[in-house]
């Protein structure tokens, strides 16, 4: 039969007596990275994830065919617009109520992977219908995660 391990704080060596266990929890995680870190990081990230998505996109795109300048020049503008978007996303959905953050971050998520299936041959409505059923699961997840960390004001609570 398994036990479970003792934990710091638990009742080892309080036999017959009532041990008060510590409930106090951290109000914040602990950041480890500078300021400096987060600045870079704020536009480090967007430009890595469209150089990425461009590369994605072009390939799809190429459909395993020799890679030609207008393929190249597709990657990037696609990759241009990912991080334009990317950062615009990032700015300016957090100053939106709950519902409309977790729609314009889901439905930029699910128009981004939409438009890779597109590029992979799909027709319209199945790159739409998926684009969709993207933006819904995500919508699902950003908008449980925003309504159980925030007040009715948008005042974060954690």
């Amino acid at each position: 039969m398994a036990h479970a391990a003792p934990t710091p704080g638990g009742t080892h060596g309080m036999r017959g007596t009532r041990a008060k266990r510590r409930t106090t929890r951290p109000t914040r995680t602990p950041d480890i990275f500078s300021e400096q870190v987060h600045k870079v990081a704020k536009y480090a990230i967007p430009v890595a994830l469209g150089l990425l998505y461009g590369y994605w996109a072009a390939a799809n795109r190429r459909d395993g065919g020799p890679i030609t300048g207008e393929n190249l020049l597709f990657g990037f503008v696609t990759a241009l617009a990912f991080i334009v978007l990317c950062i615009a996303v990032a700015v300016l959905a957090p100053r939106l109520i709950r519902e409309l953050h977790s729609l314009t971050k889901s439905a930029f998520a699910g128009a981004a992977i939409g438009f890779l299936y597109s590029q992979g041959g799909a027709g319209v409505w199945a790159s739409v219908l998926l684009g969709l059923v993207v933006t819904a699961a995500i919508f699902a997840v950003f908008f449980y995660r925003y309504y159980t960390r925030e007040d009715a004001e948008g005042n974060r609570i954690r």
